[in-house]
């Protein structure tokens, strides 16, 4: 007989006696979330009679009232944007116009974008379980195959793809799928809210790019978008596609309720352990500058929407030196394991890759020695697998087949995962629009459902489970994307100009004065050449454009002595994931590098069983290239503007297993890499720190420690996390002259963040402030000061310094900033 999994208080009951004494609850906050009934609306007279036979088949009697809205703005040719909650039946508002065109019209087609393959499998399945005829839908990605990818081609007409291939194959081979855009008529841009950033803006130019080449073959889509919900999803969802869009935001749809639970792991007590042993770095650099970073890997393979694989992260989880909390990624293993002995099917969300791979371990290990068997239900699922090993994984899931799984937000977006009854969160995800699409994985069929957040150690972290003000109750985010911004606007507008010569009215689509100035920039580089009927692009072969900013063709994982592939890492983490010596697990098992050849994009590696694990560390440089806008405030300077960041990846640390001692640090010859961004930062006179008690000896701790913090709580005035952003402080910056610390975006020409810090710098560093001097640990920590992507190894820090940098910023800092101005268009846009 099956055990009946108990309900989410019962469940949270066991995990709390489980995991705490009775003076240290690990619960530090629950909130109540109450069920919603539903409100039905009629079909739309509209609907064709065998599509709304086949809902009925599949026990939907009727639309909830804004998936009919959705619907039959779409229907009447209106670009609509649903912006509702997590498993509110979101398809069928897409589903119903595009399936009665296909049904009414033999000849038309639809085309459907997703951020991750693994959503686009879904929505496979559930197109092909409605049983339409002649509807013929069909996956297109890079696991497609040749011979597959022509019969897509030619007789598909639900095409589902991603915006990565409609920018690397159809949009460039638009002549051979002339027939397919001639006949489009809707394009499904399905949770449109992971468009954000640099890849965002990216995105909303392929799609400008679509449009055009409809327009070249005489036809016009309407858009229909699907979103989480988020602030002002009509003017996120018009500056993707570039045309106005109309949004539906009131969710009709039944809700079960939801217990969602603030867990901050327990103290444990310090050990002393051995200090680590730092080797020169290879580059010149001052011994007062230190840096954080962001991670290299700002996009995504296909299964990694949001941008981020802070994979060498698991360290700062799993091996602080000393530890202050458990470990998140432990804690989270454990609670997992007891959610599955509970016979409670739960979905694990970790942040890293690899952090994914250590909870699947550990949770099976646990459950083993538990319930001999039980293991084997459990797994990791996350990016970088092979095809075959995401789907079976998927199929076992949905099927029941596995009780657990530990996933990286490969999951987070849209596929169905019915029947979930908790969700673990390790690790504040970035967003409350993030938070709520993982937490509403579960409880889908209506019942109630558990969701706990676990807390790392880290600023932000604890700052939000202890401020539960700051995650309930307040409206989710605005997309943050900027097309305007030149290091995007410029390389589309090549790939533009190599589909078709660009003329005068395209450059309205593109972005009006900005794209003309760009344009005139890119004829002067020589990029395209300007000829009465347009501009061309110059070159033979296409653009080399990378939307997700990986850096090129991803990096093959090869098992050396038997020649087998066993996944793929980007190259914009290969530095740190892949480096010789570094630990690499995959499906739970541990593999050692043995070489990583950059040039061929290889990685050879040998299974071991090491009792170390590894953890890159990188150097970083910040040059100031221009300044935007600046706040003169006597003795601080708050700046906004354009900087070169040069880093590299000089050395990694080998630390034990478990104590999170430090063996050694070996030294690693890789290639610096630099990046032009967006920065913000500010100067404070050494007499105004000397008068604030901070003696010159101390001021490279103190700023240290401040842009450590700042780093951690930027997220809360921005959509990022810190994954997104680096930072390097210095006693005495060559380019400012003063001591200085700086905080800048980790994607090539900036993604926002940065401005969002300048404009809301007084309550961003306030927050700061705060944070650090009510930790209370005595000379900082994870939770305030420390970094998990630190350069320097967290040395040297000073919290009570830090506080009194900030103070002293804040008192001189005016309350109304003046808002950022526009950047300045380069005088030439690097060459692709």
């Amino acid at each position: 007989m099956t055990a009946i999994a108990p309900g989410p208080a019962e469940l949270l009951h066991r995990l709390r006696a489980r995991s705490s004494s009775a003076e240290q609850s690990p619960i530090t906050h629950v909130e109540r979330v109450t069920a919603r009934t539903g409100r039905v609306a009629e079909w739309p007279a509209w609907t064709g009679p065998d599509v709304r036979e086949s809902f009925a088949r599949q026990g939907i009697g009727a639309p909830w009232e804004h998936q009919a809205a959705a619907a039959t703005l779409a229907w009447q040719g209106s670009h609509v944007v649903l912006a509702t909650g997590t498993a509110s039946g979101k398809s069928l508002a897409y589903q119903l116009p595009a399936l009665t065109k296909l049904a009414a019209d033999p000849r038309a087609t639809v085309l459907y974008l997703a951020p991750t393959k693994a959503l686009a499998a879904d929505q496979l399945r559930a197109l092909s379980r409605l049983g339409l005829d002649g509807v013929r839908p069909a996956t297109l990605d890079g696991d497609t195959a040749r011979e597959e990818r022509e019969w897509v081609r030619q007789h598909a007409r639900f095409v589902l793809t991603n915006p990565d291939m409609l920018h690397h194959a159809l949009l460039p081979a638009h002549s051979r799928w002339a027939t397919f855009f001639r006949r489009l008529s809707f394009v499904v841009v399905d949770e449109c809210h992971a468009y954000r950033g640099v890849f965002g803006s990216h995105v909303a130019h392929v799609l400008r790019r679509l449009r055009r080449t409809a327009t070249r073959y005489r036809s016009s889509p309407t858009f229909i978008l699907a979103s989480a919900t988020s602030g002002d999803p009509a003017g996120s969802a018009s500056r993707l596609i570039g045309a106005p869009v109309t949004a539906v935001t009131e969710d009709a749809s039944p809700r079960g309720a939801v217990t969602f639970a603030l867990w901050e792991p327990p103290l444990l007590p310090a050990e002393p352990v051995e200090p680590p042993t730092f080797i020169p770095a290879s580059r010149s650099a001052t011994p007062q500058v230190h840096s954080s970073g962001p991670a290299h890997d700002p996009s995504r393979s296909l299964d990694r929407p949001s941008g981020r694989d802070p994979s060498h992260g698991l360290d700062s989880d799993l091996e602080n030196s000393p530890p202050v909390r458990r470990s998140a990624l432990r804690e989270t293993a454990d609670l997992l394991t007891d959610a599955v002995v509970s016979g409670t099917r739960t979905l694990a969300f970790v942040r890293s890759r690899r952090g994914a791979e250590v909870v699947a371990s550990i949770a099976r290990r646990s459950l083993e020695e538990a319930v001999p068997g039980l293991g084997s239900r459990v797994a990791a699922y996350r990016g970088g697998y092979l095809r075959e090993d995401r789907r079976a994984i998927e199929r076992a899931l949905i099927s029941g087949e596995l009780l657990g799984l530990a996933s990286t937000n490969a999951l987070e977006l849209g596929v169905d995962l019915a029947g979930l009854d908790a969700v673990l969160i390790c690790g504040w995800p970035g967003t409350r629009a993030s938070l709520w699409q993982q937490a509403g994985r579960a409880g889908r069929a209506g019942g109630e459902a558990l969701a706990v957040l676990i807390a790392r150690d880290d600023p932000l972290d604890t700052y939000l489970v202890h401020h539960p003000e700051a995650l309930f109750g307040r409206p989710v985010e605005a997309t943050v994307l900027d097309p305007a911004n030149p290091y995007v606007l410029g390389p589309q507008l090549c790939c533009a100009a190599s589909e078709a010569a660009l003329t005068e009215a395209d450059l309205e689509l593109f972005g009006g004065e900005a794209a003309r100035a760009t344009v005139q920039a890119l004829v002067a580089e020589g990029m395209l050449r300007e000829r009465p009927s347009g501009w061309y692009w110059t070159e033979r072969g296409r653009p080399d454009v990378d939307l997700r900013g990986t850096g090129g063709a991803p990096v093959q994982v090869v098992e050396a002595a038997t020649g087998r592939l066993l996944g793929t890492v980007d190259q914009g983490s290969s530095h740190v994931m892949l480096h010789a010596g570094a630990v690499y697990l995959h499906q739970g098992v541990t593999y050692v590098v043995d070489d990583l050849d950059l040039e061929d994009a290889i990685a050879l590696v040998h299974p071991e069983e090491p009792d170390w694990t590894t953890h890159a560390r990188d150097v970083t440089d910040v040059a100031v290239v221009a300044v935007r806008s600046y706040v003169d405030a006597g003795p601080v300077g708050l700046f906004l503007g354009e900087v070169d960041v040069t880093s590299q990846v000089v050395s990694y640390q080998r630390r034990r297993l478990g104590s999170g001692e430090v063996i050694d640090t070996r030294p690693l010859d890789l290639p610096a890499r630099q990046l032009r961004t967006v920065a913000v930062w500010f100067t404070v006179s050494p007499r105004a720190l000397a008068a604030a008690g901070v003696e010159p000896a101390d001021f490279p701790g103190a700023l240290h420690a401040a842009e450590h913090a700042g780093i951690g709580l930027l997220p809360l005035m921005a959509t990022c996390d810190r994954w997104d952003i680096g930072g390097l402080s210095t006693a005495n910056h060559p380019d400012t002259e003063a001591p200085t610390v700086f905080v800048y975006d980790g994607h090539p020409g900036g993604a926002g963040f940065a401005e969002r810090a300048y404009a809301t710098a007084t309550a961003w560093l306030q927050a700061t402030r705060e944070a650090i001097a009510s930790c209370a640990c005595e000379a900082g920590c994870p939770s305030c000061v420390q970094s998990p992507k630190c350069g320097n190894g967290n040395h040297p820090l000073d919290k009570p310094g830090a506080v009194k940098v900030l103070d002293t910023v804040l008192a001189a800092l005016p309350r109304d900033l003046p808002a950022a101005l526009p950047p300045d268009l380069p005088a030439a846009l690097p060459s692709e």
